[in-house]
C-alpha cells in the first residue's frame, strides 16, 4: 500500500467533482398518484435467467453476482482488509461512566504511516461483564467526543467543517451532545451490549472534493489521480472503515465480534446498508432513515431520486451512477436486491413520518419485495404489503416502523433497534462463514 498525498492529486478532484445544484431544479413528486408504473428485477432470478431455488445457489451465485452489480453501478468496488493494518490502544478505563463500563480508545492505522489515514474507535463495554458482549458499532456526523459528551476523557478529534472545507482540532466546547446518541450509550448499556462509534471523517470528509484528504487514494493505481468508473464512493469508504473497526474487534477478547450490529442515520443509514452488504461478519443491520441510495426503491419516483443523488452528492458513489439520474430503470439493480444481500442476518428499517424527502414507503416495499429470498433461507420478512400504523413496529427478521416525527434518531428508534437486538443478539449465533467481500 503507498500514500499519496493531497497536494498530488488535489486539482484533478476538484476537477473530477460535480458541481452543486440547487434542489429546486429537480422535479420532486410527494404525489402516490403520480409515482407512476416501474417493475422490479427479481432477487432470485441470475442474469441468465436461472431462477434460484434454494440456499446453496443463492450463496455461491445470486448473492456474489449482485455484490458485482452493486459494485459495478451503485457504491462501486473496495478493497479488503489492509495488510499492514495496525491497532493502537492509547486509552483504557475500566472505571469509566461512574463505574458502568470500561472505555477504549483505539486508533486504526490504515497503512504503516502514522500520519496517513486512520480512525479513532470509542468503545464502551458493560463494567462488569462476564463473557464477550455484542456490542452496537456506529458511525457518527460531530465527533466522538459528542457521543459521550459528559465524558471529558475522550479524545477531542480534528474535525471537518463541510461549509469550508477546513479540518480544525476541535475545542472544549465541542463536547456537545450529539442529539441522534442522547441517552442511548447507557440504554445500551444497561442492556448488556457494549457501544462504539467512530467519527465518518477520520475516514474520508463528507464534501465533494474531499477524497483527497480521506483513505481513498491509498489504493490507486500508480498514475492515478481520480476514481475509475467502478472505484469505491464516500458511502463504500466509510463503510469499509466500520469493517476496519470489525478487525479490531476480533482481537478484543472483551468483545464477541460475531455479534456487532451496525448503525447509522441518514446518509449514514446508506452507508451500513452497503457495508453489511459486503461484511458478512456483519450480525445485525440498523438502518434509519437511509432514503435515496439506501433503502428507499430508486424506481420509485418520490421524494429524493438518484437525480438528486448524482448532482448533490456525486462523491458518495462510484461515477457509472451518474449513468441513472434520468432513468433509474436501466439500473440493473434496486433497493429491495441490496436488503435481500443481508439475508439471512436481520435487518430493520426506521423511517419517519415527516421524512417524506426519505421516502418511507419506497423503503418498506423495498422490504416487502426482499422477503422472497429471506423466505427462501428459512426466515421472516414482513409478511404484510400494508404500511404499518404510526409508531407499531414491525419485528420479524426484516423489521420497520414508521414513526412520528422528522429526520433524525428519537428515543422511540434507540428503544425498537434495542428490542430487535434483545431478539437476534442476545445469544451468541450458530457458526457460519464470515468474511469481506475481496
Amino acid at each position: 500500500m503507498r500514500f499519496i498525498g493531497p497536494t498530488a492529486i488535489l486539482s484533478a478532484v476538484i476537477l473530477w467533482a460535480a458541481p452543486a445544484q440547487p434542489l429546486q431544479r429537480i422535479p420532486v413528486n410527494y404525489d402516490e398518484s403520480k409515482v407512476g408504473q416501474y417493475t422490479l428485477p427479481d432477487p432470485l432470478v441470475t442474469l441468465d435467467s436461472t431462477r434460484v431455488r434454494d440456499a446453496a445457489t443463492w450463496n455461491s451465485r445470486r448473492r456474489p453476482e449482485l455484490i458485482r452489480l452493486f459494485e459495478e453501478n451503485v457504491y462501486g468496488r473496495s478493497p479488503g482488509r489492509p495488510s499492514d493494518e495496525s491497532f493502537e490502544v492509547f486509552d483504557l478505563d475500566r472505571h469509566a461512566l461512574g463505574g458502568k463500563a470500561v472505555r477504549k480508545q483505539v486508533t486504526v492505522y490504515f497503512s504503516r504511516r502514522k500520519d496517513g489515514p486512520r480512525e479513532d474507535v470509542l468503545i464502551y463495554i458493560p463494567a462488569g461483564a462476564r463473557a464477550p458482549v455484542p456490542v452496537v458499532l456506529s458511525l457518527n456526523f460531530m465527533g466522538n467526543q459528542a457521543v459521550m459528551a459528559a465524558d471529558a476523557a475522550v479524545k477531542l478529534p480534528m474535525l471537518w467543517d463541510r461549509e469550508h472545507k477546513t479540518k480544525h482540532q476541535a475545542a472544549e466546547d465541542a463536547r456537545v451532545q450529539n442529539k441522534d446518541f442522547g441517552g442511548a450509550v447507557e440504554k445500551t448499556l444497561a442492556r448488556g451490549y457494549g457501544f462504539a462509534t467512530i467519527y465518518y471523517g477520520d475516514i474520508e470528509p463528507d464534501f465533494a472534493g474531499g477524497m483527497v484528504y480521506g483513505v481513498r487514494p491509498l489504493y490507486f493505481q500508480p498514475g492515478q489521480v481520480e476514481p475509475g468508473p467502478e472505484d469505491w464512493g464516500a458511502l463504500a469508504a466509510w463503510g469499509w472503515g466500520m469493517s476496519r473497526a470489525i478487525d479490531y474487534m476480533e482481537t478484543d477478547r472483551e468483545i464477541d465480534a460475531k455479534r456487532v450490529a451496525i448503525l447509522g442515520q441518514s446518509r449514514l443509514g446508506k452507508t451500513v446498508l452497503w457495508a453489511g452488504a459486503r461484511d458478512t461478519r456483519v450480525a445485525m443491520v440498523l438502518a434509519n432513515c437511509s432514503g435515496e441510495g439506501g433503502a428507499a426503491l430508486a424506481r420509485r419516483w418520490y421524494g429524493e431520486t438518484v437525480k438528486h443523488m448524482n448532482v448533490n452528492f456525486p462523491y458518495q458513489f462510484c461515477t457509472n451512477y451518474q449513468k441513472y439520474g434520468d432513468d433509474p430503470a436501466r439500473m440493473p439493480v434496486d433497493t429491495h436486491e441490496l436488503i435481500a444481500l443481508l439475508a439471512p442476518r436481520p435487518v430493520y428499517l426506521g423511517t419517519a413520518a415527516e421524512d417524506q424527502w426519505s421516502d418511507p414507503k419506497g423503503e418498506f416495499l423495498a422490504s416487502v419485495a426482499a422477503e422472497p429470498v429471506y423466505r427462501l433461507l428459512g426466515k421472516r420478512g414482513l409478511e404484510t404489503d400494508r404500511l404499518p400504523p404510526l409508531n407499531e413496529p414491525i419485528l420479524h427478521d426484516i423489521a420497520y416502523h414508521i414513526r412520528s416525527g422528522k429526520h433524525e434518531i428519537t428515543a422511540f428508534d434507540w428503544d425498537q433497534f434495542l428490542r430487535f437486538a434483545d431478539m437476534h443478539l442476545a445469544r451468541p449465533p450458530a457458526s457460519r462463514s464470515h468474511g469481506e467481500m475481496k
